[in-house]
This record gives structure tokens, sequence and C-alpha cells, in this order.
């Protein structure tokens, strides 16, 4: 039995009957819906077991300083409470910062929830309470006194810019800005139209439906079945195993349904770390959920200020590119983006010059949210972009076909593939842009002002490696398995679809098994590379198993596969036939019963094709067209019509990658009109951690959002043709409002989010912040 299958974990879904056979490019409905809306599906804080106790944590109130000491007695007294944890009784941990390191961490040493008596940042866990129930676990936590002796911080980005340095190198997936070329500056005082801008991001928060919560299990031998929102599974058992000196045969980890991350669970969070200590400490099984509130005190996209310049002919042409970025970082890690990068990628210039700095800060180490980097690096190019087309009174989208980059001239490499040419075309048609008149202010309805913005995106299209594991059962399931997550994502469905058209099976009877570091190595979900991954490993698995039943089917007496290759063979249905001859058949589960076998199984490996792929630069790309309507009395915005044109490679699921455009989408609107974390830097604490003032969207203020996606494969980045989706909808979004509401009012704001009070603010030229 499979781990996946363990009495401990819920039935993997599986697409209702009647499905049948499937293609690839298939709008196939999500697997695990039913799941989700009846209610069976389980989330990390919803596994049950014998005994549980419940952790609420106690966090820190000022940003920098000591714990001079806990005061734990009116806690304790409160019926029902078990211990409080602290620095000062936690069970033994390692304390060398490396093992706490996670597979993704940037240089530095992690953050030890409750290692010593040290405040880092205010909202930091600084003890747990454990109880019997929920409520008194709750009640006696505000009951802990945590006496403290400040020390001065600093919180505040702007005024820490003096002492700003250059990042370490040491991240996976990070790239430095690469060196100049050409000489920016001098082109850019040559150049006879000149852009220089200053644009803000400020502080987001995650906030996913479901909150951060860690179940934990404790066996009858010790063994610990953690149950964690987590993007990686194997990642937190990395982490639970090295910091606490347990064997990782010891640890297992599941994340069968996780309820929305967008990167607040690519590293693991405090709750896992306390939940464990928790456990270990009274040897009973606990679970940690943090609040609301609390999702607010660990990592966040960061506080970002940039500044572009751009000089061009009077004709457009673009002879100088200068892109420089400085962001937020916390005290104990260089956490990093790539932010300025794009620009030296996304259009055809000779003079190049980036930078990207960071500045520390009193806070928890930001960590990676939906499109790292390019949600405010391309923002903050395309605005620019956009007030240089004005300058030059030029159609914004001419002025990008105008500098239209045909290769990556920093890396001097070509594109894998690259259809953004035709992503302008096929938007701009269907949205009716040729209609757009050049001039701000020049549309009209009444006294809303209506503007139309158009913005370019861009992302990495990347694979790592993995392996997935194939198995047809003799009861004619097909089993194919890899430590994947789906973070609401569609990756149940995606990778049941993948291995239902290459093994020719009813989808019905295909079941995908995810979410359990004891499965096939998978790696973190993020970046929009899982369907290039495990979706290649899963079809290269089907493949390998296919092989393997033809040689069974060849062993058989008389078998006319004897002699047969896999090229002479065809799947389809759950049949094997010969392509020459397919009335010469046979079924696939007899292979399995004349070879008097339950089951065949097979693992694949895929590794990435390096040789091939570091010859090309692998990007998806995309077209944002947008209309808003502007209130000429109160400054409020309204995005009243977006049609989203991506270049994706080949598209697995139209239905499930449609979805995934829209939510980017909604997130760029938010990201653009509504979304900031404030902070009062006298007291180094973030102030609206709520729904109640951290201000998201509703159904009201989304429009109606077209996507198209364009038709290429590229099998450069992945053997399936696709690149990913998950990202590259939000990327740009924020920049076609921001040149909407320019075009609508004569108004330019270079600060997200952009609120009725900077609308009204701004005055009406082009040359104000």
């Amino acid at each position: 039995m499979s781990a996946a299958n363990s009495p401990h974990n819920d039935q993997q879904p599986m697409a209702p009957p009647g499905t049948g056979p499937v293609r690839i490019g298939q709008p196939v409905p999500r697997v695990d819906g039913v799941a989700k809306v009846t209610g069976h599906a389980r989330y990390a804080a919803e596994h049950p077991a014998q005994g549980l106790l419940y952790g609420v944590v106690v966090n820190s109130t000022i940003a920098r300083g000591r714990i001079d000491s806990i005061d734990t007695g009116d806690a304790l007294a409160v019926p029902g409470v078990v211990d409080v944890l602290s620095h000062l009784n936690r069970p033994k941990m390692r304390s060398l910062g490396m093992l706490y390191k996670d597979m993704i961490a940037p240089e530095g040493s992690p953050f030890k929830p409750l290692h010593d008596d040290r405040i880092c940042y205010s909202g930091q866990p600084v003890a747990l309470v454990i109880a019997q129930t929920f409520e008194a676990a709750r009640h006696a936590a505000g009951l802990v006194r945590v006496h403290c002796c400040a020390e001065p911080h600093e919180t505040e980005l702007r005024a820490g810019l003096h002492r700003s340095h250059i990042p370490s190198r040491l991240k996976a997936g990070y790239s430095p800005p690469p060196k100049p070329r050409g000489d920016a500056d001098a082109a850019l005082a040559a150049a006879p139209v000149q852009h220089r801008g200053e644009y803000y991001s400020g502080v987001e928060h995650h906030n996913p439906m479901e909150m951060h919560a860690t179940t934990v299990i404790y066996g009858p031998d010790g063994h610990l079945t953690i149950y964690d929102k987590t993007q990686g599974s194997q990642n937190c058992r990395w982490v639970v195993s090295r910091a606490f000196g347990l064997s990782k045969d010891k640890v297992t980890v599941r994340n069968p349904y996780v309820g929305g991350a967008f990167g607040s669970g690519l590293r693991p969070q405090y709750p896992l770390l306390m939940a464990v200590m928790a456990a270990l400490h009274v040897k009973r099984s606990v679970r940690v959920v943090l609040t609301r509130q609390q999702m607010f005190t660990f990592g966040h996209r960061p506080e970002t200020l940039q500044r572009v310049a751009l000089g061009a002919d009077t004709d457009g042409t673009l002879r100088s590119i200068i892109h420089e970025a400085v962001a937020e970082t916390s005290r104990f890690e260089d956490y990093v983006e790539v932010v300025v990068n794009w620009s030296g990628q996304l259009y055809r210039c000779d003079n190049v010059r980036q930078n990207y700095q960071l500045v520390k800060l009193d806070q928890y180490t930001p960590i990676d949210m939906r499109a790292p980097g390019a949600a405010h690096g391309v923002y903050a190019l395309e605005v620019a972009m956009d007030e240089l087309a004005h300058r030059l009174g030029m159609d914004p989208l001419a002025l990008r076909l105008k500098n239209y980059a045909e290769h990556d001239a920093a890396k001097g490499l070509p594109f894998s593939t690259k259809a953004l040419r035709t992503c302008y075309e096929r938007g701009a048609e269907r949205f009716g842009w040729a209609q757009r008149p050049l001039a701000p202010r020049s549309m009209r309805d009444g006294r809303v002002w209506v503007g139309w913005g158009m913005a370019t995106g861009t992302w990495d299209a990347s694979q790592m490696f993995a392996r997935a594991r194939a198995r047809l059962q003799a009861d004619g399931v097909l089993v194919v398995s890899s430590a994947a997550t789906d973070i609401g994502t569609g990756t149940y469905t995606v990778m049941a679809q993948i291995a239902a058209a290459a093994m020719g099976w009813p989808l019905e009877q295909v079941r995908f098994e995810l979410g359990d570091s004891t499965l096939p190595v998978a790696p973190v979900e993020g970046g929009s590379s899982h369907v290039t991954t495990i979706g290649s490993a899963v079809e290269g698995a089907c493949e390998k198993l296919q092989k393997t039943l033809l040689k069974e089917a060849a062993r058989l007496p008389q078998s006319p596969f004897a002699k047969a290759t896999a090229a002479h063979v065809i799947f389809e249905n759950g049949w094997m036939r010969l392509r020459s001859d397919p009335a010469v058949a046979i079924r696939l589960t007899d292979i399995l019963a004349c070879a008097g076998k339950a089951a065949l199984e097979v693992t694949y490996l895929l590794l990435p094709n390096m040789l091939k792929q570091k010859k090309y630069v692998r990007a998806t790309h995309s077209a944002v067209f947008c209309e808003v309507r502007v209130d000429e009395d109160f400054g409020t915005v309204r995005v009243t019509r977006v049609v989203s044109v991506v270049d994706a490679g080949r598209i697995i699921n139209p239905k499930t990658a449609r979805s995934q455009v829209i939510g980017g989408v909604v997130w760029g609107i938010s990201q653009a009109l509504h979304e900031e974390t404030l902070a009062d830097h006298r007291l180094g604490r973030f102030m609206n951690h709520n729904y109640a003032e951290y201000h998201i969207p509703v159904n009201a203020d989304m429009p109606e959002v077209e996507v198209i996606f364009t038709e290429e494969e590229d099998r450069i980045v992945s053997r399936l043709g696709a690149k990913g989706v998950g990202e590259i909808g939000i990327v740009g979004v924020a920049a076609a409002i921001s040149n909407a509401i320019f075009h609508a009012t004569g108004r330019r704001v270079r600060s997200t989010p952009m609120t009725p009070d900077k609308v009204m603010a701004a005055e009406g030229n082009a040359d104000t912040a």
C-alpha cells in the first residue's frame, strides 16, 4: 500500500464515471471539485487525531529587543491548559542555522522560532499555549505576560536607503542583473526624448482562504505524521528532520489539499516547527492554527522603490534603458527577487544598465508572492514605456512593436519560442485598440472619464527534476504518483489528464496521488513549473509503463506482439493494438491477468535537458488590454473590461488554465487599486492586519475578463510543449490599469495601490508622481 493510500490520508480524487478518454488540450472539469464543494476534502487543520491538543501562538509586541521574562502563571491556571512553551522550556533543537535552511532558502540564517530571547520583528512568536481545547488555548494565550527590553528599530525602506547593499547570489532561481551593455547614461543624455520616473510598490500579504496550520499526529512509536499547509511536503520534512535531529523515516509530511498559498507556503512557516515542538514536548498529537491577524506575522511581498529612465529617438527607437530597484529584506536573511532584469530582455536596446539592492530592516524575511519580482519590476517598466509613448506622441502599442526584441541581447540567445507579437495583434483586435484616441481625457461618459491602457507581461518558463511513478492495477485503475502539490491550480486534474492521454486510458480510471513526502521526489510547487516538470515526468512514466506492458505481452504464448516495438503499437481506450492491423489487440488488464500479476509499476526520473535548454531563453509572454472608468468627483476607479492574451506554450487544460489567468488578473486589479499593508514605523508594526482594513476586491469590483491563448508549443521548455500559466496572469495588469487611468484623466500615479486620494492628488501632466 502506498503512503498516499494509507489510513491516515484522504482518498485521492478521481474523475466521475463516464468521463471516458481524454486528450491534451481538452477542457476537463476538476476531478477534485466534488470533494471540495461537499467538504470531503480535508485541509491541514481538519485531520482528526485521538487525544488531539491545540496550540495557540503568542506574538511579540515590539520590533526589536530582548525578552526579560515570561509570566505564564495565569495562563497555566486556565482549566484545560497543559503547558506553555517558550525559549525557556522548549524541547531540544539543533542550533546551527544551516540546519533550518529549507530547499529554497536565501543567503543568511533562517528564523528559528522560540530559539532564544532575541526579538527580531513585531509579531514574532514568543510562546505557544498548549491546551485540551482551542478555546482554552486561545483564552490562555491572552494571559501570557511577556516583558521585553525594547531596542531602537528601523522598518522604513526610504529611511534606510543610505545603507542599501548588493545582495548575495546564493538563492535558487535568482539571477543578478546582467553586466551593463553599452553606455546607458551617455545614451540617455544624448537622446532627444527622455523620461525619468520613480515607482513605488507597498507591502502586500498573501491572505489565502486557508490560514496556515499544522496538525502533528504523534504515533505510538514516535513517528510524526504531519499535515501542513505547504507547497512542498518534502521541503517541510527536510527542515523538520534536520532541525530536530530526526531520521526522515520518522517524519511524514502530507498536504493533500491546500486552500491557496500563492507563495506563502513555499518555505516552511513557524506553525510547523512550533507544532512539532509541542508534540515532542507532550508526546501527543497537536494542532496549531494561525488567526487571520497572525497571517500578517511572517513573510510578504517586499516594499520596493524603483527608478526607471528611458531615452529614445523621435521615431521611438529606444537608445537607453536604466532600471534601478531597492527592496527590503530582514536582518537575518538576504531575500532577493528578479526585479530589474526584465527591462534588459523585453525590448531591443543597445545601452542598458540595471541595478538591484537590498535594505535590511527589522521585519520578517519577505517571501515569494505570485510572480515575485515581475509583478513589481514589469509594472515600473511598462508604466515608464507608456510615459515615454506620451512624450513621443506615439501609440503605446506602436512603441512596443517598434522595439520588439527577437532575441535576448543581455544573454545573446534566442527565445525558445516567442509569440508576443501575436499576443499584441490578437489582443488589440479583440479589444478594439485601433479606436483608441491618442490624447488623454478624450473619452467621457457623463462625469466619468473613460481610459484605455495596455501593457506587456513576461515570466520565466522553467523546468526542474522530478520522479513520477505509474502503476497499472488488475482492477483497471491507473495510479500515477509524485510528491507534487495542488494549491488550487488544478494539479490533480491536469496530471490525471496527462496520464490518461498518454496511456489511452479512461480518465475515471486514473488516480493521481500527490501531497505526501514519501512519494517520488518533486520540487516545491512554484514558479509556474509544476506542469512542465511533474507533467513531463508523468508522461515519461506512462511511456515507460507502456514499454513494460509491451514486453509482458510479447512473452505471452503465441503472442502477435512478440516482435513488436514501441513504434509498432498504439494504446487507446484501455487496449494495445498493432498499428499495421488495429484488429490485433489486447486489453491491458488482460496482459496483467495472463502474466499473473496484480499490478505493473515503473518509476521515471525526469532530468531537464540542460545542454539543449541553455542555448535558449525560455519565457512566457502576455499582452494585457484594459478599460477603466474614473469618477471625476471622487477619484474612484473601476476596471470595466480586460483582455489578456497569453503565450504559454501548449495549453494542457484550457479550463483550468483560463481560471489561473483570470485569478492572476483579479490579483493584478487588486495590486493596482486595493492591496497594501501599512506600517506604523514608530511601533515597527503592520497595522491593517485583517480583512476589514486590508482591502481586497470583491465580485462587484471585477469586470468580465477575456482570456485568449496563442497556439504554439515549446518543446525546449518541456516534452509536453507547455510553459506554465500560474504567474503570467498577474504580470502587466497593474501597469495596464495605471496607463488606462492616465489615458482617462491625464493624471499619472506611479505608486500602487492607486487609491482615490492618489488619483485626485496627481496633477494633470505626465511628470508628476
